[in-house]
């Protein structure tokens, strides 16, 4: 069954890495009032700046991840009647 689960594990991946850019987007535009977070490669950038804004890109990436693979575990299994995580 796991077999007949990677193609939709892959699906729910890509689609959650869509989903989490997006999201990131937009708490960064509420939270620092910017369009765009800071690059580590902008010289004009301190630290201060560019660590938060990793760390926050990377707690919402990490969320939504959580999210979409727990749904799609969880959707499979209520479609097979199988659970396919470990």
């Amino acid at each position: 069954m796991k077999l007949l689960y990677r193609p939709f594990g892959l699906l729910f991946s890509v689609l959650g890495g869509v989903l989490a850019s997006a999201m990131f987007k937009q708490v960064w535009k509420h939270v620092a009032d910017e369009d765009e977070p800071p690059s580590a490669k902008e010289a004009s950038r301190s630290w201060g700046e560019v660590l938060p804004a990793a760390a926050l890109q990377g707690a919402v990436f990490a969320f939504v991840k959580a999210a979409v693979d727990r749904g799609g575990l969880k959707g499979f299994e209520k479609a097979t009647g199988v659970w396919v995580g470990d």
